[in-house]
């Protein structure tokens, strides 16, 4: 008997009684296969993967409040008096361990999938540290901390094609939008335009390119393991940029943009409305899932920014969340319609 989520069980059970109601199966059939699973009783894989997950998330909390907090890391330097350049060179020592034992772990004990990707996500936060302290230890003064990210960048996408890891390739796009967006402040003297784009409007076109890479990466045997991953990142870079850009239009400052009036950025909401429908539509006819399902997401939010930004001081707020209200039960409503039975019956 196989042991299966309760929510899976629950649909099946329904998909069961469905099907002997129609009379697709015999009551003897039905009986077998509901006698042929059963739900779990406790999901303990959901608790493992949470846990590692909350494990992880401390471990970067507590990684960067220890590079920020310079009382901190003075009365470590006091105590230890260790130089910069060793603490990066054993971090890079450890991480390389770390590395090591996750990627032998994920040979040996496939089945410790969770504990495995942490081995590795220490080692990826170990890089991390490694390469900022090697920035201390040869600061020049030059602001451009931006080349220390590059490097990082470097180091995690040769990492993840040579050990073939989704978790390292994660950090690397992290990464590089972390370089591009420091990249283009430094080459502009930390302006807030670069070539007369403010940020959300370079990472509309920082999130296109990245699109593109994940479709050149498809198209190549030895880098399409890291297709999807890409591609959802692009998609993820683009229409939050465009979210962002219709909030905030291309304005530098938050005081430049308090003296104007949100209806004068409406063009810039009407161009991302109509690159969600774009992607639905190219989503539709291409069969691809993840394009539809962003351009169906964010054409929601952007929507209901809308609504939050020209309704909130006009209308009154029993009026306006009744409406929201209404909105959100017609929305329930065809969704339960698409998913029901009843539907997949007609």
């Amino acid at each position: 008997m196989k042991k299966i989520d309760q929510d899976h069980s629950e649909f099946l059970d329904e998909m069961l009684d469905y099907w002997q109601s129609e009379g697709f199966l015999a009551d003897t059939d039905i009986q077998k296969l509901k006698a042929s699973y059963e739900p779990k009783t406790f999901d303990w894989r959901r608790l493992a993967q949470y846990s590692f997950w909350i494990a992880m998330a401390c471990g970067v909390i507590s990684l960067s409040a220890l590079l920020v907090d310079k009382s901190l890391l003075d009365y470590i330097k006091n105590l230890y008096n260790t130089p910069n350049i060793v603490i990066s060179i054993i971090s890079a020592f450890v991480a390389t361990g770390c590395y090591i034992l996750g990627f032998r772990r994920k040979k040996t004990k496939p089945q410790h999938v969770f504990s495995n990707e942490a081995i590795i996500f220490s080692g990826v936060m170990l890089t991390a540290n490694a390469i900022a302290y090697l920035g201390k230890a040869f600061n020049s003064n030059s602001n451009h901390f931006s080349l220390l990210i590059f490097f990082s960048v470097i180091i995690y996408l040769s990492l993840a094609y040579f050990f073939k890891s989704r978790l390292i390739w994660i950090f690397a796009l992290l990464a590089l939008g972390a370089w591009f967006g420091t990249e283009t402040g430094y080459l502009s003297k930390w302006n807030w335009y670069f070539l007369g784009l403010n940020y959300p409007l370079r990472f509309v076109f920082f999130g296109l390119l990245l699109t593109g890479v994940s479709l050149f990466l498809r198209k190549h045997k030895q880098l399409s393991y890291f297709f999807d991953i890409t591609y959802f990142a692009g998609l993820l870079y683009l229409f939050t940029s465009l979210l962002l850009l219709s909030i905030f239009g291309n304005y530098g400052t938050l005081e430049e943009w308090y003296l104007i009036k949100q209806t004068t950025l409406f063009y810039w909401a009407i161009i991302s409305a109509v690159i969600c429908v774009l992607a639905i539509i190219i989503g539709l006819k291409k069969n691809d899932a993840m394009l539809r399902e962003f351009g169906i997401i964010f054409l929601f939010i952007n929507l209901y920014t809308r609504y939050f930004e020209y309704f909130w001081d006009s209308w009154h707020k029993a009026v306006f969340f009744l409406v929201l209200a209404i909105s959100f039960i017609l929305i329930g409503r065809k969704a339960e319609k698409i998913w029901s039975l009843e539907f997949m019956k007609k």
